[in-house]
C-alpha cells in the first residue's frame, strides 16, 4: 500500500499528512477556520481546499481522526453510511469535535467515493480500562441512560508514544509498563500495561485530569454549584469559564507554557504558582498510575510543553527518586527522542516527539489491509 492521507479536523482547523509509504510527500494545516477575516467559513470548505491542493493519484486510504467513538467505537473503523450515522449520534459527548470530523468524512467521501475512508478514534485505546477505571460511583441507572463513564482521550498520541517508548528501550512492546505524560494545550496521562490502557485522567470529556492550557482539570464539582447558586453563572456560562478561560490562562493571563516559563523566570509570582500547581498536578498522577501498574518500567514525556519544557520535566518528577525516579539535568536540555534519566535508574524517564498522523496512518493502513 503506497499513499494514504490523514485528516485531523479540530475545533477551528484541519492539519493533514500525506504519506507515501513511511515518507511524508505533503503537511499542512488549514487555521481560523470560521473566524472573521481569517481562513475558510467551515470545515467543509477547508478540507476541499485542501482535496484540491494534494497530488491523490494512487491513494489508497484516507484516514479521519475522530475524538469520540463513544462505546461502540473500540477501533479504527472502515466508514459506511452506518458508521457515520452512530458519530452523529455521538456528538452530544463531543459537541465541538465530532461535527468537525464528520465535515471532514463527508467531503472525502464525495470527493473520492472509490477511496477507502477509515475513523481513527481518540477513544478506542482506552477501550481497555477496567470497569473500575471507568465507572463513576454515581447512581449506575442514570450513568447507563446518560452514558456517563470515563472514555480517555488523546489514544492515538498515548499509543504512539508508548510503542516508541518500548522501541528506545529496546524491548517488547507487550512486556513494557509505561507511563505516558501528553502535555501541549490539551493535557492528559496514561498508564500502559504492555500496550493496554488501563488508567487514564481524561474522562468523560478531555476536561477531567491534569492542568491543561485553558482547562482547569480536576477540581470538586460543588464549584459549578457554587457558582451556578452564589454567582448566578449559567450552565453554559460555566462551562466556557472551565474549558477556556482556566487552567494556565486563568493563573496568569496566558495559555502557553512559554510565556509562563519566562514569567516565572522574571519573578513573577502568579506564573511561578501556575507553573507549581501545572507539575504538582502531573507529580500525583504519576505517583497514582506507579501504584496502579505495580511495576513502571518508564515515563515518557510528549506534546509540546511535553517535549520543549525541560523545567516543566525536572519539577513534575522532583522527589520521587524513592520510586526509581529521576531525571538527569544535561540529559533534560536535549532534544529529540531520548533517555533523560541518568544511567542506573529503575526507570527510565523519556521523551518521545508525538506522531498522532502517523499512528492513523498505521492504523488505516492495517483496516484497509484487513478488509481485503
Amino acid at each position: 500500500m503506497s499513499k494514504v492521507l490523514v485528516l485531523n479536523c479540530g475545533s477551528s482547523s484541519v492539519k493533514y499528512r500525506l504519506y507515501d509509504g513511511e515518507q511524508v510527500a505533503a503537511k499542512g494545516t488549514v487555521e481560523r477556520i470560521g473566524e472573521p477575516g481569517g481562513g475558510p467559513a467551515d470545515h467543509a470548505g477547508a478540507v476541499r481546499q485542501v482535496l484540491a491542493g494534494l497530488d491523490l493519484t494512487g491513494l489508497a486510504a484516507i484516514g479521519h481522526r475522530v475524538v469520540h467513538g463513544g462505546r461502540r467505537f473500540t477501533a479504527p473503523t472502515l466508514v459506511d453510511d452506518a458508521v457515520l450515522a452512530a458519530i452523529n449520534d455521538l456528538v452530544p459527548l463531543a459537541p465541538l469535535h465530532n461535527p468537525a470530523n464528520l465535515a471532514g468524512i463527508a467531503v472525502a467521501r464525495e470527493a473520492l467515493p472509490e477511496v477507502p475512508q477509515v475513523a481513527v478514534f481518540d477513544t478506542a485505546f482506552h477501550h481497555t480500562l477496567p470497569d473500575p477505571a471507568a465507572t463513576y460511583a454515581i447512581d449506575r441507572d442514570v450513568a447507563q441512560r446518560y452514558g456517563i463513564r470515563r472514555y480517555g482521550f488523546h489514544g492515538t498520541s498515548h499509543a504512539y508514544v508508548s510503542r516508541r517508548t518500548a522501541e528506545l528501550l529496546g524491548r517488547p512492546y507487550a512486556e513494557v509498563n509505561t507511563i505516558t505524560l501528553h502535555l501541549g494545550n490539551g493535557a492528559s496521562a496514561c498508564a500502559v500495561a504492555g500496550g493496554r490502557s488501563v488508567a487514564t485522567s481524561m474522562g468523560m470529556s478531555p476536561l477531567e485530569g491534569l492542568v491543561m492550557g485553558t482547562r482547569s482539570g480536576d477540581l470538586d464539582p460543588t464549584i459549578v454549584f457554587h457558582l451556578r447558586r452564589e454567582g448566578g453563572l449559567g450552565v453554559d456560562e460555566i462551562d466556557d469559564l472551565l474549558n477556556h478561560r482556566s487552567g494556565l490562562l486563568g493563573l496568569t493571563g496566558a495559555n502557553d507554557m512559554r510565556e509562563v516559563l519566562a514569567r516565572r523566570a522574571a519573578g513573577d509570582p502568579a506564573a511561578a504558582l501556575a507553573f507549581d500547581v501545572y507539575c504538582r498536578r502531573i507529580t500525583g498522577y504519576v505517583g497514582a498510575y506507579y501504584a496502579l501498574l505495580g511495576r513502571v518500567d518508564a515515563v515518557t514525556f510528549t506534546a509540546g510543553v511535553g517535549e520543549h519544557a525541560a523545567p516543566v520535566r525536572a519539577a513534575a518528577l522532583a522527589g520521587l527518586d524513592r520510586l526509581g525516579i529521576a531525571v538527569d539535568a544535561e540529559r533534560n536540555a536535549g532534544s529529540s527522542d531520548r533517555l533523560i534519566s541518568p544511567d542506573g535508574t529503575e526507570v527510565a524517564v523519556c521523551v518521545v516527539g508525538t506522531d498522532e498522523e502517523r499512528e492513523i496512518a498505521r492504523e488505516a493502513r492495517a483496516v484497509v489491509a484487513a478488509t481485503g
